[in-house]
């Protein structure tokens, strides 16, 4: 089967031989598919008539979200109700053609639809199918619904978040949501491995308190032997010292991580500490972790003694671990995120252009591009029907006077509504 991107150009890449039909909404199911389209695979997204609850996130321009925009790229965005048996039988039809389903869901909803794992197994023994949930398709709290905070906040992640003195906070962005994303694409590309030998589909379940909790790699073993209950270090990271935020004369932050013994007797060296390296309390990682209330002071008394600009532009000829906190507009005039085009400006429906986050990571032979950014719900709902089903133009129309399926306006893309 040919694949083509969401111009409907031949694909490139190196997923560019295989086909996705995503039916996740919001962040972690489409970030997974934003990552495999990155990479060449054909995305087909379903949306609901009414669209992507992510389509209300977000800055606006033009009544268009900017977050959508960025979660929907490389995509052929198609809008179907799931909850009618027509509908059910287009995705039944298109799985037939699929390599790949994404799923994010409450665990039964599918199955309920008909549209289940085993049930899609039976259309496409090779399928693969990746379902992201809150709580797991199986164990007591499967049936909760969760977003990823709430994830976060199960996983033990969130306990670890913000200042010790305050309650938990979060990070300004669906955090466990991106991370639940990226294990289901790794889920995903293991799964292709194990298909390209055995011939054989499978169904992977990633959920979301578990891609948080997966990253207390220390806590666990520390609670297990010791009884230890981690806890928030603010801007410190607990064992590794120094790496922390300190205040610059002018007001600006920067951080400073120097605990590897080389690096610290740099740091020692720049600030004019350089007996300090040598002193016991400080001559050895778990030294310096034990006395860290007397070290820290130290460095930000030199920290504060300099503007920010002087203090990055010393300690970085000084070869000390350093960066001053990022804003995004540091980042639009930062020259080394340009180099890395980490801030590509891409085609967009209705704004000609528009900038988004880059390809990551970078492959030398094969690497990911972004060919479009996110349009209007249904955008392609007509030519992916036409392409991948056996319905006629009559009958498309007809589904779509009925509200089954979705066809958005005439397009750059030139997608037109049969008359």
């Amino acid at each position: 089967m040919e694949i083509t991107n969401s111009y409907g150009e031949k694909s490139i890449g190196a997923l560019s031989n295989y086909r996705v039909l995503e039916l996740g909404s919001l962040v972690a199911g489409p970030f997974c598919g934003s990552f495999l389209g990155d990479f060449g695979a054909e995305v087909i997204k379903v949306e609901q008539i009414e669209g992507d609850p992510v389509r209300a996130m977000g800055d606006r321009i033009k009544d268009k979200s900017l977050y959508a925009a960025s979660m929907m790229r490389n995509k052929k965005l198609i809008s179907l109700d799931l909850k009618t048996p027509e509908a059910q039988k287009i995705i039944c039809e298109l799985v037939s053609q699929c390599d790949i389903v994404i799923e994010n869901f409450r665990p039964g909803v599918l199955e309920g639809w008909g549209l289940g794992y085993l049930d899609l197994k039976k259309i496409n023994p090779k399928i693969i199918m990746a379902r992201v949930s809150g709580f797991g398709q199986e164990g007591p709290y499967s049936f909760r619904p969760g977003y990823g905070v709430i994830g976060e906040a199960a996983s033990g992640l969130r306990h670890l978040i913000g200042d010790p003195d305050l309650p938990p906070s979060r990070v300004a962005v669906p955090l466990t949501d991106y991370i639940a994303g990226m294990y289901a694409a790794m889920g995903i590309l293991v799964a292709l491995i194990h298909r390209e030998h055995s011939g054989e589909g499978q169904c992977i379940d990633a959920s979301l308190f578990e891609s948080a909790f997966s990253f207390l790699r220390s806590e666990v073993p520390s609670y297990d032997k010791l009884k230890k209950i981690a806890s928030r270090a603010g801007s410190r990271l607990p064992g590794h010292v120094p790496s922390n935020l300190y205040k610059t004369k002018d007001g600006g932050y920067i951080h400073i991580s120097a605990a590897n013994s080389s690096l610290f007797r740099r740091l020692m060296k720049a600030i004019d500490q350089e007996k300090l390296a040598d002193d016991p309390r400080f001559a050895d990682p778990i030294e310096r972790a034990k006395n860290e209330d007397v070290l820290d002071p130290i460095i930000a008394k030199w920290v504060r003694g300099k503007n920010l600009d002087e203090a990055e532009s010393f300690l970085i000829k000084s070869d000390v671990v350093v960066s001053k906190i990022f804003t995004v507009e540091d980042i639009f005039n930062d020259p080394h995120f340009k180099a890395r085009d980490m801030l590509p400006q891409v085609p967009d429906d209705e704004l000609d252009t528009l900038v988004l986050p880059g390809v990551v990571p970078k492959l030398s032979l094969t690497p990911g591009r972004i060919v479009r950014s996110g349009g209007k719900n249904g955008r392609d709902t007509n030519q992916v029907l036409m392409d991948y089903t056996s319905l006629t133009k009559e009958e498309v129309f007809e589904l779509n006077k009925r509200g089954i399926i979705r066809q958005a306006p005439i397009t750059k893309a030139g997608n037109i509504l049969p008359t």
